[in-house]
């Protein structure tokens, strides 16, 4: 099967600028990512070893801790340095969430914890949707991560720096059109709503559909103090962070102010 084309700034930012593997481990905004998108996940899972595909999964991260909870994991990822590194973790392949080659009906869960940061245009993001569900067994879990439309304005804000010009033009684009060109800093990427998200599964077939805010409403503290000379966040304000995510679950109008999203879905019985 032939593969949509990966954007080659998307390639170039991932081979040759960031190791994507730090990225979850080296601040503490990930580190706190990295464990409430464990916890959200794991009220959805089915029981281990159930067989997971992680599409658009990178160098495993999400499949490291998978694996070690006794998951059957495949990772599919369309840049060559990541394959490379997952293939410590699990198996691993080359390939694209727009034109997966598994199989009909094989998985009993298909994550994009990745692809729909990176496609601007609905319509790829509703054919990776489409390809995993196709791939996720009736009844299966699909999970989509998404990175929020308002995630720089809180971002820039916390790194006391939105004022500038350039930040300021910058932010406000993507407050306006959704899209980040990836000129500076990030690459090529697509800011959701939640609604939006939640319409997007609903429209690729499939039900039941949540969306979670991931970091939660504080998270940009993080941010601000990890941003000062000195040891960075202690300990007491990263549990009042989480705390803040987990108690802001209930309240929709909290959704807004979480740097990611993650959406469940189940496929049709």
């Amino acid at each position: 099967m032939s593969h949509p084309t990966l954007a080659p700034e998307i390639e170039h930012f991932y081979s040759q600028v960031v190791d994507e593997s730090d990225r979850l481990s080296m601040s503490a905004d990930g580190r706190l990512e990295l464990l409430r998108t464990r916890e959200l996940l794991g009220r959805f899972l089915p029981p281990a070893p159930a067989r997971v595909l992680d599409v658009g999964g990178g160098p495993g991260v999400h499949a490291r801790w998978l694996t070690a909870d006794g998951y059957d994991v495949h990772l599919v990822d369309p840049v060559a340095r990541h394959v490379e590194q997952a293939v410590a973790v699990c198996s691993a392949s080359l390939g694209d969430a727009r034109a997966l080659e598994e199989g009909d009906a094989t998985y009993d869960v298909v994550q994009l914890l990745g692809p729909l940061y990176h496609l601007p245009e609905r319509s790829d993001r509703l054919r990776a949707l489409h390809e995993a569900r196709r791939v996720v067994r009736p009844g299966g879990l699909v999970a989509a991560a998404a990175i929020n439309r308002y995630s720089s304005l809180f971002e820039h804000s916390a790194l006391a720096h939105l004022h500038t010009p350039r930040l300021e033009s910058s932010v406000s684009d993507i407050l306006r059109t959704a899209v980040y060109d990836g000129r500076r800093g990030f690459t090529l990427s697509y800011f959701h709503r939640g609604e939006e998200l939640a319409e997007e599964l609903s429209a690729a077939g499939l039900c039941d559909v949540e969306v979670f805010g991931v970091e939660g409403p504080a998270w940009s503290m993080l941010k601000a103090v990890e941003s000062q000379p000195g040891p960075g966040p202690d300990e007491a304000l990263f549990t009042s962070v989480l705390t803040a995510a987990r108690m802001a679950e209930p309240y929709p109008e909290l959704l807004a102010s979480s740097s990611h999203l993650l959406a469940v879905g189940r496929a049709p019985r």
